[in-house]
């Protein structure tokens, strides 16, 4: 079999979503399945619709069109802020979309009076995390204008933590995010259908037994595929962390030592000669490198270590137990080796112990849809 290759078990994916949904759902909270990471792959993301997830989100166009053509009908959310240049592709092909800037909603509601139809809108709130959002003071303004705007609907607001400079969100906030949605009705009406608490760096706070308040959506991608929390990098109890695993082929092998210069009384002989060292290991090389994954992401064989990576290779080392050419060595990831290894053209991705979901899901894109956050 071809390597470096992923072997993806489906069935495990589909199981890490329904622990989630079935954990989530006694506390009125939905799950959407991210499916970034993956590449908008179809199967992947129909086994997270056969565990209970209610739509899929991505962030990138190709990936929802990937989806689109595969048949999948269910409700898809961009949680990037559209790129105005994609606002038509956007409104034809995602129900809702996240966004910040009154522009790209002015450019999608226009798009979608051009294409006969309502595009909904979540409004994405700073809490911290200092990537996007509009500020907690602005966010009422913004909402009125929304609901003032033909083409466009509220659907609600949401928030992102701990993706680029802040930490796991507290109870603290999401009280704070419930009272937005409260004070953002009390102005617009009763508009605010979605209280999206954020991503899987939110499952501490939503899997304890304090008040939800008004969150009542998650949108979900590493918790679901990795079964790790993204803010520890901690396994997430009862859920399985090994639904992706990495094969690489060895493709040398041999004892090699670290060379130390005798030291001699001329510099420039003591240059020159070399000894063996007196601590002999065995190095070898993988045949799969930074173009194919990140390495930093890669946890290796408790008998193997990691030395370094190039472009097309890595290098790890052995103490008595020399590593076989042709052999292959199975690798487990984090989210950041995932997403590059599903994106690199020469990674092939093979499904075992799972067959993908029969359909994509059986919510409408016709007519009222659930929550999708």
């Amino acid at each position: 079999m071809t390597a470096p290759r992923l072997e993806i078990d489906l069935s495990k994916i589909r199981q890490n979503t329904q622990v989630l949904v079935d954990r989530l759902n006694p506390r009125g909270i939905t799950v959407t399945g991210v499916t970034k990471a993956v590449c908008g792959h179809p199967d992947i993301a129909k086994a997270m619709l056969a565990g209970g997830a209610i739509g899929l989100a991505d962030a990138r166009m190709a990936n929802v069109e990937r989806l689109r053509q595969a048949g999948i009908t269910c409700p898809v959310l961009m949680i990037r802020t559209p790129m105005l240049s994609q606002v038509e592709q956007i409104v034809s092909s995602c129900e809702t979309s996240c966004n910040t800037e009154t522009g790209i909603i002015a450019s999608l509601a226009a798009a979608a009076l051009r294409q006969g139809t309502n595009h909904e809108i979540i409004l994405m709130v700073e809490m911290g995390d200092l990537r996007e959002g509009i500020m907690p003071e602005d966010l009422t303004e913004i909402a009125l204008q929304v609901t003032r705007t033909p083409g466009v609907l509220l659907r609600g607001i949401g928030a992102n933590f701990a993706c680029l400079a802040g930490p796991a969100p507290t109870a603290e906030d999401m009280a704070s995010l419930s009272s937005l949605a409260d004070a953002t009705e009390a102005e617009c009406g009763p508009f605010v259908d979605v209280v999206s608490g954020g991503s899987s760096a939110n499952l501490r706070w939503a899997l304890d037994t304090g008040p939800a308040g008004r969150v009542n959506s998650l949108r979900l991608g590493e918790a679901i595929l990795l079964g790790t929390d993204p803010v520890s990098g901690n396994p997430i109890g009862g859920l399985h962390t090994d639904a992706f695993v990495l094969k690489a082929e060895v493709i040398e092998t041999k004892a090699k030592s670290k060379l130390a210069p005798l030291k001699l009384s001329d510099p420039a002989l003591s240059a020159l000669s070399l000894v063996p060292g007196n601590h002999w290991k065995t190095r070898s090389i993988l045949a799969v490198g930074l173009q194919d994954t990140d390495p930093a992401g890669l946890t290796f064989p408790a008998a193997v270590s990691y030395i370094g990576a190039t472009s097309d290779h890595i290098v790890v080392e052995t103490t008595n137990c020399p590593l076989r050419i042709g052999s292959e060595i199975t690798l487990r990831l984090n989210y950041s080796a995932l997403f590059h290894a599903m994106a690199a053209p020469d990674v092939a991705k093979v499904f075992c112990n799972g067959r993908p979901a029969a359909d994509g899901g059986a919510a409408s894109r016709n007519g009222r849809h659930p929550v999708l956050l």
